[in-house]
């Protein structure tokens, strides 16, 4: 496995296009707007040399990174000589199953179809297209550079040996993979997303504030980071997203998501990418200060 196609500019996009180019795969990264793909190389040669500063990167890797990317606008195009392609688009079942008819049509026989997907059904996205045993949950946590984890979710009749494969792949990205099965959620949200839920609900109710929460949790859980600011780096859209997933899935009552983040979403509050959610980061400074809070 040499040629990689990520599919979708975004921050997970731009994040898992960049591990594959540093660990010397070739990489395409397909995404409809010729800005996106300009501010998704742009954010990984950032990164790149965010890491040159750490010490934990040679400055000569930057540039070979850099040019084992390359960028299209044009599905067809960019996943016709793959060897496997991540699909990082938007959280919607409907685009994603849309994204992979198209990349079944046009992928080699034998390609490998992974999604990022973090609560999206393998099996439901496997059925759109003619190959599902070739259809396999690849969850990368973001930062992608900097999180080891990677959630490999097997849908109903992905096999055994494209399991294996993307768990070698996996470790080979100096990951660590855990293979989980296909129900809402998977493991990662399943657990995750009650929780923040229920801090969403404890602040809903008046039980204690937004820094008070994420406070609580931080030092008397060990949690690197509390979960509503968790929450506003997801995207509450996200996270409401992922809950309303569940909810439909289980039929049960714990996994409605809470009025005030429904509210929020509306509202158009989405956390860090809109400028302002549980905390307010329209300013560059008063966003440094939150983070600077909870580093």
């Amino acid at each position: 496995m040499a040629n990689v196609t990520v599919i979708g500019a975004g921050t997970m996009g731009n994040g898992i296009a960049h591990v594959f180019a540093q660990h010397q795969f070739k990489v395409t990264l397909v995404d409809i707007s010729p800005d996106n793909l300009k501010k998704g190389v742009a954010t990984i040669e950032k990164n790149l040399q965010r890491m040159v500063g750490k010490g934990v990167l040679d400055p000569e890797a930057v540039q070979t990174t850099l040019g084992n990317i390359t960028t299209t606008t044009h599905l067809a195009t960019g996943v016709s000589q793959a060897d496997l392609v991540v699909e990082a688009a938007t959280e919607d079942r409907e685009l994603k199953k849309k994204i992979f008819r198209e990349m079944d049509a046009h992928c080699r026989a034998g390609a490998i179809l992974a999604t990022n997907t973090s609560s999206i059904s393998i099996t439901e996205i496997g059925a759109a297209t003619g190959r599902p045993e070739n259809v396999i949950g690849m969850h990368f946590m973001n930062p992608v550079p900097v999180m080891k984890l990677v959630e490999v979710i097997r849908g109903y009749s992905t096999s055994a040996e494209v399991t294996r494969t993307i768990l070698e792949l996996s470790r080979k990205l100096g990951k660590t993979p855990t293979e989980v099965n296909d129900y809402p959620g998977f493991i990662a949200n399943r657990i995750l997303m009650p929780m923040i839920n229920e801090a969403i609900e404890s602040l809903f109710h008046g039980i204690a504030g937004v820094s008070e929460i994420d406070t609580v949790m931080k030092l008397g859980m060990g949690h690197p980071m509390g979960p509503l600011q968790l929450a506003d780096f997801i995207g509450l859209d996200v996270c409401l997203s992922i809950l309303e997933v569940m909810h439909e899935g289980f039929k049960n009552p714990k996994y409605a998501p809470c009025p005030l983040l429904v509210k929020m979403v509306a509202a158009g509050k989405l956390g860090v990418k809109s400028g302002e959610g549980f905390y307010d980061y329209s300013q560059s400074a008063k966003a440094e200060k939150v983070a600077a809070q909870f580093s």
